[in-house]
């Protein structure tokens, strides 16, 4: 909604109304005041458009996640580089149900640019392997399906790198 610049100015801004409140004896008000300063904060490195981004896509909604995303007009200018990283995750996950070159574009920016959560990278990679397989590179798509295998602490995706293994053997 607000550009990354402006939020840290309104933070600060309201960070020093809430100091100016606690001088004047308004401690209640004060505290509410860094309250909402942290929310300033909070969105400075967690865009909001994204975050509703990924409510629709736990609800399957792509068309729901599309509009969100769309919202944003400049990511390269309105995000940070870790938010960059997600908004083309999101997208890259978007197009792997329709268009497979333009899905692994976005996940190899993605990747480039960095997402925070191993699980994220792990997924990532399992995609990018994932069509690599259907492209018939076999050992780009043996590589990246071991690298996401070491991500992926919490076996999440045990179940889809075993099946992809499996479909591996084939060809």
């Amino acid at each position: 909604m607000f550009n990354k610049n402006i939020k840290i100015i309104l933070a600060v801004l309201v960070f020093g109304y809430a100091v100016y409140q606690f001088i004047e004896g308004n401690i209640g008000n004060g505290i509410f005041l860094i309250l909402l300063a942290l929310i300033f904060v909070f969105l400075y490195f967690r865009n909001e458009m994204i975050l509703l981004a990924f409510l629709r896509m736990r609800k399957q909604d792509m068309e729901g996640t599309k509009k969100w995303l769309d919202k944003i007009k400049n990511p390269e200018a309105a995000l940070i580089t870790k938010q960059q990283g997600y908004y083309n995750y999101l997208h890259g996950i978007m197009a792997s149900q329709t268009n497979l070159t333009e899905a692994e574009k976005y996940f190899k920016k993605a990747l480039k640019l960095g997402l925070s959560m191993d699980y994220d990278v792990a997924m990532a990679k399992l995609s990018l392997a994932g069509i690599a397989m259907q492209k018939r590179r076999k050992r780009e798509a043996t590589i990246l399906l071991n690298e996401a295998k070491k991500l992926d602490k919490q076996n999440m995706l045990k179940d889809q790198i075993k099946m992809m293994q499996q479909q591996m053997k084939r060809i």
